[in-house]
């Protein structure tokens, strides 16, 4: 593993445990030329997965990414952060399942939709806004009213 300070390829590591998450392993790590200490987290990869964009261009499925925009549209919200990061193994779990190594870019945004719909609704409207591309307040307004139940009077 390369160090991040000095970038020497020899780096040692010093301790090895299961993360919170109990899906990877969480290495602290040493580097002997600059002294610099940092921390790596080793996950199991079923298969390479690859993204096609609505544009058709390709590239490689980034965990990191999906738990960028997931974080994000759940800032502040009140969800402990060990539920986001089951919920988020939970998603990559299933991409990895399908049998497909080509899944589309909708595909992965309908499965987190799902997730976050079940987990927070400000969270699942947050993601949608950006995920459906909302230009203006009736697009808010109009995916709110999918969200709520319809009474009789309607």
């Amino acid at each position: 593993m390369r160090c991040p300070f000095c970038g020497n390829i020899d780096t040692q590591v010093k301790d090895s445990r299961p993360a919170e998450d109990h899906v990877s392993i969480r290495r602290r790590r040493f580097c002997p030329a600059c002294g610099g200490r940092f921390t790596t987290y080793e996950r199991v990869q079923l298969r390479d997965l690859v993204v096609i964009k609505s544009s058709g261009k390709r590239e490689d499925f980034d965990r990191d990414k999906l738990e960028r925009s997931i974080r994000i549209s759940m800032q502040k919200r009140p969800i402990e952060p060990e539920r986001i990061d089951q919920m988020i193994s939970g998603i990559v779990r299933r991409l990895e399942s399908m049998g497909e190594t080509d899944i589309s870019s909708s595909k992965i945004g309908a499965i987190v939709m799902e997730a976050l719909a079940r987990i927070d609704t400000v969270a699942y409207v947050r993601f949608a806004s950006v995920y459906k591309n909302f230009q203006a307040a009736d697009d808010f307004e109009d995916f709110v009213h999918e969200l709520r139940p319809q009474t009789p009077e309607e």
